[in-house]
């Protein structure tokens, strides 16, 4: 790893990914995709690739802009949207078929992601008929790195 000096010591630069880290790094993204719902860590990811897991973390941040971690979440909460909108699970049945243990973690990363919580979503959600699930989707997609608006007037 380089470093370059900086005015309080010297900043670490992460080397972008060489061609067989993007292909593991793909296969850990298709595993995401697939396996969401299982329960899934960074480290039992980085073992199915042969990689270490800070490894893992620098290089697919690196690639896709955000942590193996945060991928998975996002991946997660968008499948709950879609079922929350289909209105047919409650809130806490939709929390464990996506794969969270915790409803309250859920609730939380939930509204970071989408701006309201889980329960205001499914009452809220209005499906438009006609509309090609392509468009929902990205339409619908959640906003990363807490970039979510403000649910309402903050709290004193």
């Amino acid at each position: 790893m380089r470093t370059f000096p900086a005015a309080r010591g010297m900043i670490p630069q992460v080397a972008a990914p060489n061609l067989d880290d993007l292909a593991r790094l793909r296969r850990v993204r298709d595993r995401i995709d697939r396996e969401y719902a299982q329960p899934l860590d960074v480290e039992a990811l980085a073992r199915g690739v042969a990689m270490s897991a800070g490894h893992l973390s620098r290089q697919f941040k690196a690639a896709y802009g955000e942590s193996p971690y945060s991928y998975l979440m996002t991946r997660r909460v968008e499948r709950a949207m879609l079922l929350l909108r289909a209105g047919e699970l409650s809130v806490t049945d939709v929390c464990f078929a996506v794969g969270f243990s915790s409803l309250g973690t859920f609730s939380t990363r939930f509204t970071e992601l989408v701006g309201v919580p889980p329960s205001v979503y499914k009452r809220d959600a209005d499906p438009e008929p006609g509309i090609p699930s392509c468009v929902e989707k990205h339409v619908t997609r959640p906003i990363r790195n807490r970039e979510a608006p403000a649910a309402g007037p903050p709290l004193a």
